[in-house]
């Protein structure tokens, strides 16, 4: 069987679990605690970061995107890529955006300095960077918000890799309590179609020790 190493709060390991259930692929989870720097791990990604998928025959393959572009390739019947070049310029563009943008300004300053850093050992966390998160939360949401009210799924009308992304560091931030949905009701809405698909159902299940969810976390109708 196919395995996956993850960490609970990471939203790119998030996004390709999403994806795997998705497309009816199963897998196993390993948690992976990349802060301990594992020989074994480092021999299969020198990186040392996670996601990494171990198919069954023995390919691993690296890293959400790197990820997430082979299953489209390996398993094309569910395809979340989009199906014209501008579709597939649209979905890139946005998964670019949550994986590199809102988690700079928003994942890194909220689920890195007030959980992972805890977790790795890093310190007390910058209370600087966590005022900064909340202030580019609200326009992220803002924006995620104006997406889903002018378009059926974030990239156009079909449900893509950008609303798995999307929900990656959407579900990790909602874990922890950190969303304000009161921002923007069309995001809360999105967000509750997403949780409401058969392959949204592993991530609620989730629990970190210390870490108690809010209880809308694992209410499909908040």
């Amino acid at each position: 069987m196919r395995v996956l190493y993850h960490l609970p709060l990471s939203p790119y390991a998030r996004k390709v679990r999403l994806v795997l259930a998705e497309r009816r692929l199963p897998f196993g989870l390993k948690i992976e605690k990349v802060w301990e720097r594992r020989p074994e791990f480092l021999e299969m990604h020198a990186a040392g970061t996670v996601p990494v998928l171990v198919e069954a025959n023995g390919l691993v393959i690296p890293d959400s995107n790197v990820i997430c572009e082979y299953l489209e390739e390996a398993y094309p019947d569910t395809a979340l890529m989009g199906r014209t070049l501008a579709e597939r310029v649209e979905v890139r563009r946005l998964v670019a955006w949550f994986d590199g943008k809102f988690a700079h300004d928003v994942t890194r300053n909220l689920i890195g300095e007030k959980f992972l850093k805890r977790l790795m050992g890093g310190g007390q966390p910058d209370v600087a960077a966590i005022r900064a998160g909340y202030a580019n939360l609200k326009g992220h949401m803002e924006y995620l918000g104006w997406l889903a009210e002018t378009r059926k799924w974030l990239a156009g009308n079909e449900l893509s890799l950008a609303d798995f992304a999307a929900a990656g560091h959407l579900s990790a931030l909602d874990f922890t309590g950190e969303v304000d949905w009161s921002v923007s009701h069309a995001a809360r809405d999105w967000y509750a179609r997403m949780k409401s698909r058969p392959s949204f159902r592993p991530l609620l299940t989730d629990r970190v020790a210390g870490i108690d969810p809010p209880l809308h976390y694992a209410d499909l109708d908040f």
